[in-house]
């Protein structure tokens, strides 16, 4: 079943046009990965489903229903829910604050204790962390946090643009390991990401975004074995 269909959206920033008919799907249960260079469009892509951008052409499909005119506020109380890039905290606030920001729609509300101690198990460190400015943390954490906060919104489909923008090694893996467990978990997840290898190896399916474009797309085991990706994003 389809949790999220995105058909040939075009959009862009003014009079500067970035995407030109993408069309993707992501399937309920199951990872998706947008992988490709630097400025091809993958920021955009996400900026323009989740109702930031409006596209100029073009239509998304959210859980059935066309979300194409819905505000960014109204589809993250459905369930449509994006971890920015840059994650995009309030430096000024504690972890829990930050936490309770993210739980704003009414189910979250619902579930909030449900939810908080859903994170705090999965991210313990935010837990050592409780009443610290997020501002003050580093970008390991914040990015933990950052994923938390989406995830207390409890969202139907969970976007991350670039999760493992300028961490250290170690911390990826850490945050890689996370997504694995939010996928046999059956959480529906769109990721946006730079390393593509890591990409692939965690995702179902993946998209090859190229110069705003859909280039390739496939299950990722399947990518992860083209030449062409091999050569272009592997570096093999």
């Amino acid at each position: 079943m389809t949790a999220l269909e995105i058909k040939n959206i075009s959009s862009g920033y003014g009079e500067v046009q970035i995407l030109w008919g993408v069309s993707l799907k992501l399937e309920k249960g199951k990872l998706t990965s947008l992988v490709g260079a630097n400025g091809v469009g993958k920021t955009t892509l996400m900026r323009t489903v989740v109702g930031l951008i409006k596209p100029s052409t073009g239509s998304v499909s959210f859980n059935g229903s066309d979300v194409t005119k819905t505000s960014a506020h109204a589809k993250a109380a459905q369930g449509l829910v994006l971890v920015p890039e840059g994650r995009q905290l309030f430096t000024d606030m504690t972890v829990s604050e930050n936490l309770e920001m993210g739980a704003f729609t009414q189910r979250a509300k619902a579930n909030f204790k449900r939810n908080l101690e859903r994170v705090y198990e999965m991210f313990p460190r935010l837990k050592e962390r409780i009443n610290q400015k997020s501002g003050t943390m580093s970008g390991g954490e914040q990015q933990m946090l950052a994923v938390a906060r989406g995830l207390m919104a409890q969202p139907d489909v969970l976007m991350i643009d670039e999760l493992s923008l300028g961490l250290a090694p170690f911390l990826v893996l850490d945050l890689f390991e996370i997504l694995k467990r939010l996928k046999d978990d059956g959480l529906t997840m769109l990721l946006v990401e730079q390393n593509v290898q890591m990409a692939l190896a965690v995702s179902d399916y993946a998209y090859v975004l190229a110069d705003g474009k859909v280039e390739l797309e496939g299950p990722s085991r399947e990518l992860a074995q083209n030449e062409h990706v091999r050569a272009a994003y592997l570096g093999i």
